[in-house]
């Protein structure tokens, strides 16, 4: 509604009335235009009646949603479900254009302008969790894996003779995809056991470079957020050796955005060395579905070139997701849950060493690592192995989620590559653990039931593995009892056919 519609509504109701109501449908408006004007994440979450409002006014921008739109090619916005459209909030185009994702689109106003404000409010996020001098981001419609794809499939433009892509080792497949389905050979650099932390072996990266030579490297692909025993990469090391041979730095940042660890590694990276793009999920930072990652980097023509290289138009179901999460949360509702999360991290490490240490086993020294946990299951019994994969399953039956057990010795063929010890991060980690993780969103009452249930799974496999031991125990004893048996009646039947041979 405007002016006019108002005034005509005073010959209806009371001017009185009426005013009040468009002032406060202006204290809306005026939200609206300072989020426009600044393009940065309000300090307070907005509530729901101005979300929508906002998603009403972009969305009839959009020529779908035109009263005498004439559709007549091929893609006009149709869509058959009511139900799906107002899923959609009626943002049915898409956003990007067929040669650039952060292109505008002529019939689709409101998507663009959509995309643009989300591009936006992101890239401010970003500066507040750390890496404040990023220079341009942009949303994506696909997971880290396809993103980290992408990176490298635009990297390849610029360096023809490129094949191969040095990659610190971790155990987590989609990366590793990542860079096969690019068409790379990774050259995989294992990581060396420092404590019980596994690091960055910074020698045999750079042996690696002056092996292959810096045209023939794509890229190094490193790594922030991960699974203890494994810790963020020496960013600051490798950004260093990037820079000095002339290649190509990306880092894979999955769930990093909510540590303000592992995004100061990326910043003094970018400023002591080179790193050309960083990429995050959505879902894992922002807590919305899945399906979408954020690429950013610190130089603006190389992020712009990144994002023209993705083929055709993309959903806007990411862009909306975290446009209105960050909208409803504002910067400082995302502030909080960071800080809420750094305690929730020092909360579940804190009752993860006290329960291992009533079970005679520790939680590992992992200070490099800020949201990973790893606790030692060494003293399960006999059949190691076995229990180990039989606490994981008892947690995931008891609706256990996130936690995950590994055991020693695991063998994983990954896109034709065999991996020792996949899982760990490394060919032979001295003993077999459990991994639980402290991420954004996560409650007290999360760490407290969690720590109640894997009590209760411990004390059970312990049982049931004592309880095998005593059975093969008897079974043992049993058994030589029989052999000896057996030997002495095999014995007696020799004797009685050579007598009886002998008499013959």
């Amino acid at each position: 509604m405007n002016r006019e519609t108002f005034a005509a509504g005073e010959r209806l109701v009371s001017p009185a009335y009426v005013r009040q109501g468009c002032e406060a449908r202006r204290s809306h408006e005026h939200l609206v235009r300072l989020l426009l004007e600044k393009g940065k994440c309000p300090e307070d979450g907005w509530d729901e009646s101005t979300l929508e409002l906002f998603l009403h006014e972009l969305a009839i921008m959009d020529s779908n949603n035109f009263l005498g739109n004439c559709g007549v090619g091929e893609r006009e916005g149709r869509v058959a479900s009511a139900l799906v459209a107002r899923r959609h909030y009626r943002f049915i185009h898409g956003i990007g254009r067929s040669g650039d994702i952060s292109a505008v689109q002529p019939k689709a106003a409101g998507s663009s302008l959509l995309n643009k404000i989300t591009n936006s409010l992101v890239l401010d996020i970003i500066k507040l969790a750390g890496v404040h001098t990023v220079t341009n981001c942009f949303v994506v419609p696909m997971a880290t894996g396809m993103s980290l794809t992408l990176c490298f499939l635009t990297l390849r433009h610029r360096r023809p003779k490129a094949k191969y892509i040095i990659w610190p080792r971790i155990d987590q497949k989609s990366c590793f995809k990542s860079m096969i389905t690019a068409g790379f050979e990774p050259v995989v650099i294992e990581n060396v056991l420092e404590g019980d932390e596994l690091r960055t072996d910074l020698e045999a990266v750079e042996a690696k470079v002056r092996e292959l030579g810096p045209d023939h490297i794509l890229c190094v692909h490193s790594t922030t957020s991960c699974f203890a025993p494994r810790v963020p990469d020496r960013l600051e090391e490798l950004a260093v050796i990037c820079a000095d041979y002339g290649i190509p730095h990306v880092v894979n940042n999955a769930y990093g955005v909510q540590s303000s660890k592992c995004m100061h590694l990326i910043q003094q990276g970018a400023r002591v060395g080179r790193i050309d793009a960083f990429v995050q999920s959505l879902d894992k930072n922002f807590m919305v579905p899945v399906g979408g990652a954020i690429i950013a980097g610190f130089n603006d023509s190389f992020i712009q070139e990144i994002s023209k290289m993705y083929p055709g138009r993309a959903s806007a179901s990411p862009s909306l997701d975290v446009l209105i999460t960050l909208l409803s949360l504002g910067s400082n509702g995302y502030k909080k849950l960071l800080k809420e999360r750094k305690e929730m991290f020092s909360y579940l490490s804190s009752q993860l060493k006290k329960l291992s240490e009533t079970y005679n086993e520790r939680l590992l020294h992992t200070p490099h690592n800020p949201i990973s946990l790893a606790m030692t299951l060494k003293t399960l019994g006999d059949d190691e192995d076995k229990a180990v994969t039989q606490l994981g399953s008892m947690l995931f039956t008891r609706q256990v989620s996130g936690a995950r057990v590994v055991p020693l010795g695991s063998v994983q063929t990954v896109s034709g590559y065999t991996f020792q010890g996949f899982m760990s991060h490394t060919n032979n980690y001295p003993c077999a653990y459990l991994n639980a993780a402290a991420a954004i969103g996560m409650k007290t009452q999360d760490v407290d039931l969690f720590i109640k249930r894997l009590d209760k799974c411990l004390k059970a496999v312990r049982k049931e593995q004592n309880k095998k031991s005593h059975v093969s125990g008897v079974d043992n004893y049993d058994r030589t009892e029989n052999v000896d048996i057996e030997e002495m009646a095999l014995k007696l039947d020799n004797v009685l056919l050579d007598t009886y041979q002998n008499s013959s």
